[in-house]
């Protein structure tokens, strides 16, 4: 194998952990138009929405009609998270592709987000990956805090390898490794992996990064010389965690799709199409994002329009 994997394979989860942490609602018909626009830019995964309990998360309550309205389009997965078995019933009920179930390495951040020990979330999980797979659904397990925790600071690989050890006995096929706070540093994603790795095949492990300190693509780099090919992330860098003080976005898309490409790595993504996906969120949430890609072409335009104005555009 050579240094870079030849393809790479990008799960876009804006509609869910992007969207998730906005405070002012976007309307159901902007959520369902944004991934019908997702849906015609390659990805071959997108993550709609949670089916998580409203009070929880406000921004999500139209799970299902989000996850009906939708137009599928063949050969993209569209997956939802789900807490427990009455919100995978009702992710099933909504004709979802896959289930994810979620938990954290680290116990207070667990707490705070599941409201449950990690002890005791282990068997709720454990039904609904059982129910997911009789359902004939894949099924999808992430774990956060693996690089550091809000509440705990450090969290031990031990922690994240139990964790991911019960998942994988579970039954699940995917295990998302999550940097819920940004704090991630190459050289620790190196140290991590390669315990990881020891364990499980890399073909089953996906990264999760968050962009907070600016490392998520530099943290990417380094998955995928250690043979990581299934990268998350989030269109325009949208989201956040609502129980994790200080989390920013994920790593944006667009600024993966960049590198990736510049660097000859194919995702069968298509820049136009997600260029155009990115400008809608970004209109219809009403603010600039964070995507150095995004602001690049904005900043871009607007030079174009002030040299129109002053009779200097040109064609370069």
């Amino acid at each position: 194998m050579g240094r870079w994997p030849t393809k790479v394979t990008i799960k876009e989860v804006g509609p869910r952990d992007g969207l998730q942490n906005e405070a002012a609602p976007v309307a159901t018909a902007d959520k369902i138009a944004w991934i019908n626009l997702l849906s015609e830019t390659g990805l071959s995964y997108i993550e709609v929405t949670s089916f998580v309990h409203p009070k929880w998360i406000p921004q999500l309550a139209d799970a299902a009609e989000v996850a009906a309205g939708i137009r599928r389009k063949d050969g993209v997965a569209y997956a939802a998270l789900v807490p427990n078995e009455k919100g995978l019933e009702r992710a099933i009920s909504a004709g979802v592709d896959e289930v994810g179930v979620f938990m954290s390495a680290s116990e207070t951040h667990n707490q705070k987000n599941i409201n449950k020990t990690i002890a005791a979330t282990f068997p709720v999980l454990e039904g609904v990956v059982k129910t997911a797979k009789q359902e004939g659904k894949t099924v999808r397990g992430y774990v956060s805090t693996v690089f550091g925790c809000p509440y705990e600071g450090a969290v031990a690989v031990d922690q994240v390898l139990t964790v991911a050890d019960r998942l994988f006995t579970m039954g699940i096929d995917e295990l998302s490794l999550g940097d819920t706070i940004g704090v991630a540093t190459p050289k620790q994603v190196e140290d991590v992996l390669a315990e990881v790795l020891r364990r499980f095949p890399a073909e089953r492990i996906a990264m999760h990064f968050h962009d907070t300190r600016g490392t998520a693509l530099a943290n990417i780099v380094v998955s995928m010389e250690m043979g990581i090919t299934t990268f998350d992330s989030s269109l325009g860098g949208l989201g956040g965690c609502p129980y994790a003080p200080g989390a920013s976005g994920n790593v944006a898309t667009d600024d993966l799709v960049y590198m990736l490409h510049g660097m000859g790595i194919d995702t069968g993504i298509n820049v136009e199409q997600l260029t155009k996906a990115a400008l809608f969120i970004r209109d219809k949430i009403g603010r600039p994002l964070p995507s150095r890609y995004l602001q690049t072409i904005s900043s871009s335009a607007n030079s174009f329009k002030e040299e129109e104005k002053s009779g200097d555009a040109r064609i370069v």
